[in-house]
C-alpha cells in the first residue's frame, strides 16, 4: 500500500469501497455509508432498539451465523416483495414496520460486506447515512482528539462486479465530512469534494431522480428513497461493537 493512499496527514479521509477498509487502516473511526440502503436500514432499525449484525454473505452461511446469535435473518428486499413476506428486509420502510425483533442479521454487497472487513481493524466503526449525519458528527466532533476518521461511501456494483461510486453515497459522505469540517476538522482534498458534492445537492430531491433512486422506485420501493433522504431525521449513531450495530448510548460509550 503507498503511503499517500493513506491521505495522512488529514484528520477526515475519504476513500471509497471494501478496500477503504486496508487503505485507511490507521485511523481511530471509519464511518460506513450506505444510503439505498444498508446503512439507512441500521439506522432505522437502532432507533427502534434492534442490534443489527452485518454479514458478508446472503446464503447458508447468513443462516447459520442468525441461529449462532440467535438472531432472525434479513430476507432481500425483491424476495420480500416478490413472496410478499412481512418483516425484516434491507428495506427500511420494512424495517419501519417491524415489531419483536430484538437482533437481526442484515448481508448487503455493499455496506454490510464493508462493515464486516472494518470488524477486526482496531479502528470504531459507525453507520452513517443522511438520515443521521448530523448526530454521527456531533458524536465525531465531541471525540476529535481519539484520532483520524475514515469516511467511506460503500458505492454499488456493476453487473461484473466492478465498484459504481454512487452519488447517494458520496452525499452521505459529504453531508458527515461538511459537519466536521465545520467542527474545525482538517479533510483530505478527497473529503472536502464530497462535503462539496453534499451542499450542491437538492435533496431530497435529487435522492429520487439519481440512478439508484429511480432504480428502486421503479422497482416498488419509492417508500425506501423517501426514508432515506429525511435528512437529519433520526438522532441515533450505530456502532459496531461485539458483531452488531447497537445505539451510541446502549452500549455504555465503548468507543
Amino acid at each position: 500500500m503507498r503511503p499517500e493512499y493513506l491521505q495522512r496527514p488529514f484528520d477526515v479521509r475519504l476513500e471509497w469501497g471494501a478496500p477503504a477498509a486496508e487503505a485507511l487502516r490507521d485511523v481511530a473511526c471509519a464511518v460506513v455509508v450506505d444510503v439505498l440502503s444498508f446503512t439507512t436500514a441500521v439506522t432505522v432499525a437502532v432507533e427502534r432498539g434492534m442490534a443489527v449484525h452485518p454479514f458478508r454473505w446472503r446464503d447458508e452461511r447468513a443462516a447459520a451465523y442468525a441461529a449462532e446469535v440467535g438472531a432472525t435473518l434479513a430476507v432481500g428486499r425483491l424476495e420480500a416483495a416478490r413472496d410478499g413476506v412481512a418483516g425484516v428486509s434491507l428495506s427500511p420502510a420494512a424495517m419501519a414496520r417491524v415489531e419483536g425483533v430484538r437482533r437481526i442479521v442484515l448481508p448487503s454487497p455493499n455496506g454490510s460486506t464493508i462493515s464486516t472487513a472494518l470488524a477486526g481493524s482496531g479502528a470504531t466503526v459507525v453507520a452513517a447515512c443522511l438520515r443521521n449525519a448530523p448526530a454521527v458528527t456531533a458524536r465525531l466532533a465531541e471525540r476529535s482528539d481519539s484520532g483520524p476518521v475514515a469516511v467511506i461511501p460503500a458505492g454499488e456494483r456493476w453487473p461484473d462486479d466492478t465498484l459504481r461510486p454512487a452519488v447517494e453515497d458520496l452525499w452521505g459522505a459529504g453531508a458527515v465530512v461538511a459537519g466536521l469540517l465545520a467542527a474545525g476538522l482538517s479533510a483530505s482534498p478527497e473529503a472536502r469534494a464530497a462535503a462539496a458534492a453534499f451542499r450542491a445537492a437538492e435533496l431530497p430531491e435529487d435522492l429520487h431522480a439519481c440512478v439508484s433512486g429511480r432504480e428502486l422506485s421503479d422497482r416498488g420501493f419509492a417508500a425506501d428513497v423517501a426514508i432515506a433522504g429525511e435528512y437529519g431525521a433520526s438522532p441515533v449513531v450505530p456502532v459496531l461493537v461485539d458483531g452488531a450495530f447497537r445505539a451510541d448510548e446502549a452500549v455504555g460509550g465503548r468507543w
